[in-house]
């Protein structure tokens, strides 16, 4: 009887667990499937050489927006949880720093897509065009996403879900009226309605955020360093990601750019299961280590347990669905079914050093953190690159493999070395 009452006390424990990770789990998969019919549109309507087109500057995209903003969003993340009150400032300071650094990162951003464009054949596409796509997907996309961040920080998880899926329902409602009803074709045209639904949705998130406090305009210094070491880490894995891409559109055909865009698409809404364990697990870490690292170590084991078998089993459920995927972006993407059984391995890999990874931001140490990631992506930057000029993208897949699993190694060393140096000082000053 006793055992039978320890199980169901534990098992209720749990169910405020499960019940947090399947709202967060179903948010993230409304707006990954919303993400992917977003997708599936525009590939359709815009056709291979002008999607492949798309997909260039979806990757410039997605290095400015790990940059734009200089990390604050992880110190107002942080901050929050420890100190709400401090809501004000925090949230001042990261829309100062996303205006400020997208003025700078936009025109650079601009000219260098502009000249890569040049280089390759095929039609181009004109400036002003390129200007609103990153004004787009670099400032626009930084700041809804800052709404998220500030709903987990307060740990109001039911709104921050609402945004997230709010805003990929934004996006396909979006392509669906502009490719559908009115017959969009050309990545110009689609510049112009995506920067209107963005701009319609950020000034609704500001609608959502105002009884939370108005923001004070004030630059936080002591925030800027660990806002830098984290926006680092995640640009540098925004390029090394993306390096294949462009390597890769300077020897094969842009169709063949656009088949493989595609397939990384997938995989990027594929980590949905890794994603939405960790935005919960997160605030749990912040707390757990505020007393020294080693103290945050039982979580972390039993987290990469559900992380690993989460992982795998996104990996082997998207190697099973892999044909009917490819069949959703039509036939002229013939080689998507390819490459998103090849790549769906990589998944498990980066679910076992999410967790590290996380585990050392949420406890502060941003610095170990960022060199970890950032030594480990400039070195797969470069081997991607050089795989993907020898070999095309098959080279660059087995690539990827070897970072991942380079990444996982990396990280749960340095996380278990810095753990073990926290539990001696504990033992010293209890001593």
């Amino acid at each position: 009887m006793s055992w039978h009452k320890t199980t169901m006390g534990r098992a209720i424990s749990l169910k405020p667990i499960f019940s947090s990770y399947a709202m967060s789990g179903g948010a993230l998969a409304s707006a990954s499937i919303a993400q992917l019919a977003t997708f599936a549109m525009l590939a359709r309507a815009l056709g291979p050489v002008e999607f492949g087109l798309f997909v260039q500057v979806a990757a410039i995209s997605a290095i400015g927006i790990q940059i734009c903003g200089l990390g604050a969003s992880d110190s107002l993340f942080r901050r929050i949880v420890q100190a709400p009150e401090r809501y004000p400032d925090l949230l001042g300071h990261n829309l100062l720093l996303i205006g400020l650094s997208a003025a700078v990162l936009v025109p650079l951003a601009a000219a260098g897509l502009s000249f890569w464009l040049t280089m390759q054949t095929g039609p181009g596409l004109g400036l002003p065009s390129i200007v609103l796509l990153l004004v787009t997907n670099i400032l626009l996309v930084r700041a809804i996403l800052l709404v998220e961040t500030i709903y987990l920080g307060l740990g109001r998880e039911a709104a921050a879900n609402r945004s997230v899926v709010g805003f990929a329902l934004a996006r396909t409602a979006t392509a669906a009226l502009a490719c559908t009803v009115f017959g969009v074709d050309t990545l110009a045209g689609w510049a112009a309605w995506q920067f209107c639904g963005n701009l319609l949705y950020a000034l609704l998130c500001a609608a959502w955020l105002l009884p939370l406090g108005r923001p004070r305009a004030v630059i936080l210094r002591e925030e800027l360093r660990p806002g830098l070491l984290f926006s680092s880490q995640f640009a540098m894995r925004a390029l090394r990601q993306n390096a294949d891409l462009f390597v890769v559109g300077l020897f094969a055909s842009i169709e063949t750019v656009a088949s493989y865009g595609v397939a990384r698409r997938i995989m990027d809404s594929s980590y949905i299961t890794i994603d939405s364990m960790n935005r919960l697990v997160y605030r749990r870490f912040v707390r757990a280590s505020r007393d020294g690292l080693h103290r945050a170590l039982p979580d972390a084991g039993r987290v990469l347990v559900g992380a690993v078998v989460l992982g795998s089993g996104t990996a082997l459920l998207l190697f099973l669905l892999a044909p009917w995927l490819g069949l959703a972006f039509g036939r002229a993407y013939d080689e998507v079914t390819f490459f998103v059984r090849c790549l769906s391995g990589t998944i498990a890999l980066i679910a076992v050093w999410s967790v590290a990874i996380d585990l050392l931001g949420a406890s502060g140490r941003q610095g170990a953190r960022a060199m970890i990631l950032s030594t480990v992506n400039l070195l797969g930057g470069g081997l991607i690159a050089a795989a993907s000029w020898l070999a095309g993208p098959s080279a660059a897949i087995v690539a990827l493999y070897a970072i991942e699993a380079g990444t996982a190694a990396a990280a749960w060393l340095v996380l278990l070395s810095l753990a073990a140096r926290s539990r001696g000082c504990a033992l010293s000053a209890a001593a």
